[in-house]
């Protein structure tokens, strides 16, 4: 296969991304490259509100893959099989999300940017292809989403000072505070840490954004640039 393209988000590295597609209405983009960048081959793509990217895990090229593996869903400690979960640590390190898509714009290079919201992809991952959603086939009204849907809401409540909250909206603005905010209520620590005294560091949009967890809380502690 060839990839046509690649991802553009704010996640420079793998901790801290959504673990689903749309949970975090986080701004992103897909460059394209020649010659799959033509504006003639987009025609048409407007109309959907939404689509499918297919897309490589190309951090975990060449480290194989398990028939059994711990979903962060159900804590970390159970495992099930591969092709039961949506692990990265498959066959063949192949991604799929939904995202919103919110417009078609010009590349610097003249080519076809999309922009779009809710990826939940590392930065500068490559790009195999995109297809339109198709909500009247593919929103299956009664499906059974699995372990998935029967495992409790694990959010948490995101706290920082009014120091630290001045300091984010200096480097960032009001909105990617809200977005910081929303994105850290997923809890992207491993499921299995529990360590109130722990301090973990996030990369995001270019600053280290240090927080710990003590029960249901999240605190953000400051940032730094990295």
């Amino acid at each position: 296969m060839e990839i046509i393209g690649h991802v553009r988000t704010d996640f420079h590295e793998k901790f801290g991304i959504p673990r689903q597609g749309g949970l975090v209405e986080n701004i992103g983009y897909i460059e394209f490259l020649p010659p799959f960048d033509v504006p003639v081959a987009f025609e048409g793509i407007e109309e959907y509100s939404h689509i499918w990217i297919l897309w490589q895990f190309s951090e975990n090229v060449g480290e194989g893959w398990s028939p059994m593996v711990r979903p962060p869903r159900l804590g970390g400690n159970v495992k099930v099989g591969v092709f039961a979960s949506r692990s990265p640590f498959r066959p063949n390190p192949i991604g799929l999300s939904l995202v919103r898509l919110l417009s078609v714009e010009k590349s610097p290079t003249g080519g076809v940017l999309l922009k779009i919201s809710g990826a939940d992809i590392l930065d500068g991952s490559p790009v195999y292809d995109i297809k339109p959603y198709l909500p009247h086939i593919e929103a299956i009204p009664g499906g059974d989403g699995g372990f998935a849907h029967r495992v409790k809401d694990d959010s948490l409540s995101v706290i920082c000072s009014d120091t630290v909250k001045k300091e984010i909206i200096k480097d960032f603005s009001l909105s990617d505070f809200e977005l910081l905010r929303e994105i850290l209520s997923q809890d992207p620590r491993p499921h299995y840490h529990a360590d109130p005294e722990r301090v973990y560091g996030m990369a995001y949009k270019g600053q280290n954004i240090r927080f710990r967890v003590v029960g249901k809380e999240l605190e953000i502690l400051s940032l730094e640039k990295l």
